[in-house]
């Protein structure tokens, strides 16, 4: 079997060959990020006949701001297109449309892994664990693969255990060759904390509670964010250039501006420079 394509392009989500899968398969309740609940299984009010968002374009004024900061990692497709082989699950028997519907976290959790492998590998650093992150990769992807009884029926927190005892060397050989000292706050509860302009070069980071932190001007270069909550963060101004394992959902739920420097793995969010 081929190797992933190994380009992180290939892993966001493509709703034009979804089936919209996360307005229907995910549930959801009425809260600041959405405006109705909606059970799983159910389609969202605003999903339309073609699978397209009937207010895309006005989520966040509309009160569906949690639409906005989801990204499946290119799950949908892969579930629309390859494991239900195109078949629309509102024509298909039920049975078939609710297997898809538990089917397709899984394949997100398995996406969102080969997120994380492969930008390991675009990481020099890494090098002397390049050959296993290269056979994980491999396997995380035909996972992704199987047949719907086998994914569903798949343990996907044991893939995720090995996966992440070889991220965690990944972040260790990374982060070595930043200067100064590192901070270590993986886990760290940080909800609110006043960190503007902080030094937080090489610092562990992984699955912080970030929650509403001001980090305005902080220097987060080459610091390991997996995990980490940023949901109203205020990134103003920072600078997370090197940053890593850091992925648009996260950056999506955060706040920032023109001035906040990027990893090229991520995107400035739209509703950044709306909101200037």
């Amino acid at each position: 079997m081929q190797d992933h394509p190994g380009d992180l392009k290939d892993l966001r989500g493509d709703c034009a060959n979804c089936f919209g899968l996360c307005c229907v398969a995910l549930p959801f309740t009425a809260s600041t990020d959405f405006a109705v609940d909606k059970n799983a299984g159910t389609p969202c009010r605003n999903l339309q006949d073609d699978h397209r968002c009937g207010i895309h374009a006005r989520l966040r004024q509309s009160g569906f701001s949690g639409c906005t900061v989801y990204d499946c990692f290119g799950a949908g497709q892969k579930v629309s297109q390859i494991t239900f082989a195109g078949k629309d699950w509102r024509t298909g028997p039920g049975e078939d449309a609710r297997r898809m519907f538990d089917v397709f976290p899984v394949v997100r959790q398995l996406h969102e892994l080969l997120w994380y492998l492969t930008e390991a590998l675009t990481m020099p650093a890494a090098r002397p664990v390049h050959t296993e992150l290269r056979a994980l990769l491999r396997t995380t992807e035909e996972l992704t693969r199987r047949t719907p009884q086998e994914l569903a029926a798949l343990d996907v927190a044991a893939h995720r255990q090995e996966v992440n005892v070889l991220l965690l060397k990944t972040s260790e050989l990374a982060r070595a060759g930043v200067r100064g000292r590192k901070k270590d706050r993986r886990g760290a509860d940080l909800m609110g904390a006043r960190l503007k302009g902080a030094d937080l070069r090489g610092a562990n980071l992984r699955g912080a509670y970030l929650i509403a932190a001001d980090l305005t001007g902080a220097d987060l270069r080459g610091a390991d964010l997996i995990g980490a909550d940023l949901r109203d963060t205020d990134l103003t101004d920072a600078d997370l250039t090197g940053a890593f394992f850091l992925t648009q959902p996260q950056l999506n739920a955060a706040r920032g501006s023109a001035g906040t420097r990027l990893p090229a793995s991520v995107g400035r969010p739209v509703h950044w420079t709306a909101e200037l």
